[in-house]
């Protein structure tokens, strides 16, 4: 009976490493094939590696080395270097954000018993009960009201402030949808970390801030590295606020890149380039991943026994 639950089992786990790998490598495989290509058989090997045979219902046959621009197409054509650093510039800043004031909030919250504080972390944790396509419409406003505010005193000046179609904007969007999700995973982190190391630290003269900064931060890593890789995987591929706060083609970031190849396309479709810009999306959440796997699978198992 062991032996016939372990094979079940180690079957079920290859049958699922099948599903996730598979439809990677079909994507990667098709980003350097051509369009054509690609309709006449999409489960095919790419020319590259083929030759390019012929195609009826096509009057030439694609050059060999036509299929592997699609990344040089994609790169500056389709202006996918500008939304990518878009991308990272408003990620990063939004994952620091994040990381500072969520370990904050979170550390308070669990080291600290003062009136009022369960209340405090029942308000946090309510922002998740939120959906944020409900956010849309009173953000919207609420931006404009703080720009008009903002640019009242600034008039003088001749300085003009907006909070719409601006990276910073959208960023600090990013921080506020995130902080909820991360105060509750850090809180946990940190009731897990004995209380006695604070409590000797301030006797031996550390203030708070140095007892957060060089013992109960580094001692959370793991916390931080879980919440950060959950985070990143959720901002990076955000696309409802900024379809909403990002109007111009320059401050796009890559999930509105991606889709702006389809709708400018419109009947006729670069199967390639598309490809192109969904590796181009997926590489920095790999690379992330396979970088801090050890982290996070280490962060959520003492999540699990300690949280």
């Amino acid at each position: 009976m062991g032996l016939f639950l372990k094979i079940i089992s180690r079957g079920f786990l290859l049958f699922w490493l099948a599903a996730v790998i598979l439809p990677l490598c079909w994507v990667a495989i098709n980003s350097i094939r051509s369009s054509q290509e690609f309709v006449s058989n999409p489960f095919g090997i790419p020319w590259l590696f083929t030759g390019a045979p012929e195609i009826e219902g096509f009057e030439h046959i694609i050059p060999e080395h036509e299929a592997a621009l699609n990344y040089e197409k994609a790169w500056t054509e389709s202006n996918f270097s500008q939304f990518f650093v878009n991308s990272l510039i408003v990620v990063s800043v939004s994952l620091f954000g994040i990381i500072l004031f969520g370990a904050m909030a979170a550390y308070i919250l669990s080291k600290f018993s003062f009136r009022g504080h369960k209340l405090l972390y029942l308000y946090f944790i309510s922002g998740m009960m939120i959906p944020a396509q409900l956010l849309l419409v009173p953000v919207f406003f609420q931006f404009s009201a703080i720009a008009d505010t903002i640019n009242l005193a600034l008039h003088p000046l001749g300085w003009h402030f907006q909070l719409h179609n601006t990276l910073t904007g959208l960023t600090i969007i990013y921080v506020a949808m995130s902080l909820p999700f991360t105060v509750l995973i850090l809180t946990g982190f940190f009731k897990s970390l004995p209380t006695a190391l604070r409590e000797s630290a301030i006797v031996d003269g550390a203030s708070e801030s140095t007892v957060f900064w060089r013992i109960m931060l580094p001692l959370a890593r793991p916390g931080l590295v879980t919440a950060s890789i959950f985070n990143f995987l959720g901002l990076w591929n955000e696309y409802l606020f900024a379809l909403i706060f990002v109007n111009t083609p320059e401050k796009k970031t890559l999930p509105l890149g991606l889709a702006s190849i389809s709708i400018q396309s419109q009947y006729k479709v670069d199967f390639g380039l598309l490809f192109a810009g969904l590796v181009i999306v997926l590489i920095p959440t790999l690379v992330v991943y396979i970088l801090l796997q050890r982290q996070l699978t280490k962060g959520i198992t003492l999540g699990a026994l300690k949280g």
